[in-house]
């Protein structure tokens, strides 16, 4: 087995990997795109460099056994089966990285939109210590594990429950991140928001894809903020969503604004489709945080006070989906 020393110093390898790039990691995310078009080389590019940058550093890893009292080895090895979602690119490294962090072993099924990049990377460890073959499998079935961690819709959350009820899990359901705007706000702050909206084509729960303005908020800056991403509109996937997104707008008579390349729509709903973005006006800010405050549906919140602008789509360690603290569920199984 693999003592914790060992597990970090393999972890912080893979990190140095990560960033140093090497022409078959380029390949591989080249084979990822290949296989689900929506992750273009920037975001697989950007996804990859945050989880060297802000989860495989030494220090980053160093701090986090230390404050879950991660043992050198696991007093009891447990089998923890993943059920990893593919919206992003690797959106399912950081449940794998807490399994192996605590010395747990790993069965994972990926999602058929994300099967290339941790299938390579994890190949890349078993490379430099064999031994570490034995952490991470992968299978179509996980029967027979100790617990359990499931990503998914809220529609298949009701098959995890039924399915996993019996053992230790985590099942998270659908999420998405809103942002409270008070007119305040600098172009700099726009030009970020754009980035929490428009970032991994707003797939990520962690996208903000609602927007409460206060009344008479002027929509301009905003959109103009958002040009930057006009190069969706070469993307042929994002572009079918727009069109067909528009074409309802325009049979239901329907007000919205746009730059060319998404829309903004008024509609009370949290959840917006690829190519628009859903805003609602407010009277009281305090109505809208009450609003939210216990609303299971809501991962981040953007906005002054809140997580700041550009920051939605850069969580840390410990910013755990859906506000479960994986590391604390394993240290305890």
């Amino acid at each position: 087995m693999l003592n914790l020393q060992h597990r970090i110093d393999l972890l912080v390898q893979l990190g140095a990997y990560i960033l140093a790039n090497p022409p078959e990691w380029q390949e591989a995310k080249a084979r990822a795109q290949a296989v689900n078009a929506w992750f273009i080389p920037a975001f697989t590019e950007l996804a990859s460099n945050a989880i060297a940058t802000r989860f495989l550093s030494r220090p980053v890893l160093e701090s986090i056994a230390t404050e879950y009292a991660v043992p050198d080895l696991p007093a009891s090895q447990k089998t923890v089966g993943i059920v990893m979602a593919g919206n992003i690119p690797l959106v399912g490294f950081h449940d794998w990285l807490c399994v192996f962090l605590t010395g747990h072993l790993a069965r994972i099924k990926p999602s058929s939109r994300d099967n290339i990049l941790l299938p390579f990377l994890l190949k890349k460890l078993e490379g430099w210590k064999p031994m570490a073959t034995m952490y991470t499998s992968f299978a179509e079935l996980l029967k027979g594990c100790d617990a359990y961690i499931a990503t998914g819709s809220d529609n298949s959350a009701r098959y995890f429950d039924y399915y996993f009820n019996k053992y230790p899990h985590i099942i998270r359901r659908n999420r998405t991140s809103v942002a409270i705007l008070d007119g305040t706000e600098s172009l700099e702050e726009l030009d970020f928001l754009a980035d929490d909206t428009h970032l991994y084509f707003g797939l990520g729960c962690r996208n903000v894809t609602k927007l409460f303005v206060p009344q008479g908020y002027s929509f301009e800056p905003m959109l103009e903020s958002m040009k930057k991403y006009g190069y969706f509109f070469d993307h042929s996937k994002y572009k079918n969503n727009y069109d067909y997104q528009l074409a309802l707008h325009l049979l239901n008579n329907q007000y919205y604004m746009t730059n060319g390349s998404i829309l903004l729509s008024e509609n009370a709903a949290l959840f917006s489709p690829i190519s628009q973005l859903n805003y609602e006006f407010y009277q009281e800010k305090t109505a809208v945080e009450q609003l939210l405050q216990n609303n299971q549906g809501v991962q981040c919140v953007v906005g002054h006070g809140y997580t700041d602008f550009g920051q939605a789509q850069c969580p840390a360690w410990k910013d755990y989906a859906d506000g479960i603290d994986t590391m604390t569920f394993l240290v305890t199984l």
